[in-house]
C-alpha cells in the first residue's frame, strides 16, 4: 500500500466512521506520513498516535535472529534446498538454555 492509497482509505473509509472518543495509532511505515492524514483524523474528532521507531532491544526474538542471520550468512547457501538445509542445522545450534538467557535479556520470565 503506498501513501495515496493510505491517505484515500483514510479519507473515504476510516474518517467518516471515527468518533470523538476514538484514537487511531499508525506505526512508522512511510505510507502512513503523507499530508493530510493527520487532518483527516483530527477533523473527525479522533486523535492519532504514532508508534515511537521500532527498537530491536525491546524484543527478545532480535538476539535470536542476529545468530540465526549470522549462521546463514556463514552456511552461503545459494539454492532453496541449501538454505534449508543452513535454517536446520542453524536452529540445532539455539540450546535451550541460551534461548531462556535471550527471553531473560530482554525482561521476560525465562522458566
Amino acid at each position: 500500500m503506498d501513501g495515496q492509497a493510505v491517505r484515500t482509505y483514510v479519507a473515504d473509509v476510516l474518517a467518516p466512521t471515527l468518533q470523538p472518543v476514538d484514537t487511531v495509532v499508525l506505526d512508522n511505515l512511510p505510507a502512513h506520513k503523507v499530508s493530510s492524514i493527520r487532518e483527516h483524523i483530527e477533523a473527525a474528532g479522533a486523535k492519532l498516535l504514532c508508534l515511537p521507531a521500532y527498537s530491536p532491544d525491546f524484543g527478545p526474538i532480535e538476539l535470536a535472529f542476529a545468530k540465526l542471520k549470522s549462521l546463514l550468512r556463514s552456511a552461503a547457501a545459494r539454492t532453496i534446498p541449501d538454505l534449508w538445509d543452513a535454517i536446520w542445522r542453524s536452529l540445532t545450534r539455539f540450546a535451550p538454555t541460551k534461548c531462556r538467557t535471550y527471553l531473560a535479556a530482554a525482561r521476560y520470565a525465562a522458566t
